[in-house]
């Protein structure tokens, strides 16, 4: 196993990582809104977080853990389904491989949100619903489509704006 990679798993970066994922789940299930086709949630910056600090596998993992782990919690309308699962854990790796130790710039905030919010969350995630509850992708597509356009200057204002907080690029050098 990579040394850099098991040098990361610290006590503290578990703990880390562990307050993330339930920060993660946290926001995910209580600070989150919408219907069942179409939510808004700010679980992408938790997730930035993980990536962010602690590499796209360690904030892959980290947040398909959250998704896992969330769920078997506290359930969902459909139970547990590991397509999003897989969807959480590409965001994050988008992330992770964007952001891991690289200045935050514009442009990669900006094709980070894209690739998130195109492929994950527009067409995979949509997808999922479309199986999960046998409903017609292109009817519940133009709906979340819309939701996501309006999501992306908002994603890429706070990921842009958190990036570049001192205080939490200050953490990234003490986590690794």
């Amino acid at each position: 196993m990579n040394s850099s990679f098991v040098s990361r798993l610290s006590v503290r970066n578990i703990v880390l990582m562990g307050l993330l994922i339930a920060l993660n789940i946290v926001v995910s299930k209580f600070l989150s809104f919408g219907i069942w086709s179409v939510r808004i949630s700010f679980t992408f910056v938790i997730v930035f977080f993980m990536s962010y600090w602690f590499g796209p596998l360690l904030g892959a993992i980290g947040a398909a853990c959250a998704d896992i782990v969330g769920t078997l919690i506290f359930g969902g309308l459909g139970g547990y389904f590991a397509g999003f699962t897989v969807s959480a854990f590409l965001g994050a790796l988008v992330y992770g491989i964007l952001f891991y130790k690289k200045d935050i710039t514009l442009v990669r905030s900006i094709i980070a949100v894209l690739i998130n919010i195109f492929l994950v969350d527009a067409l995979m995630n949509t997808y999922w619903i479309s199986l999960l509850y046998h409903a017609n992708f292109w009817a519940i597509f133009p709906m979340r489509f819309i939701k996501e356009l309006l999501m992306i200057p908002v994603q890429i204002i706070l990921l842009y704006a958190i990036g570049k907080n001192k205080t939490l690029a200050g953490l990234v050098k003490r986590i690794n």
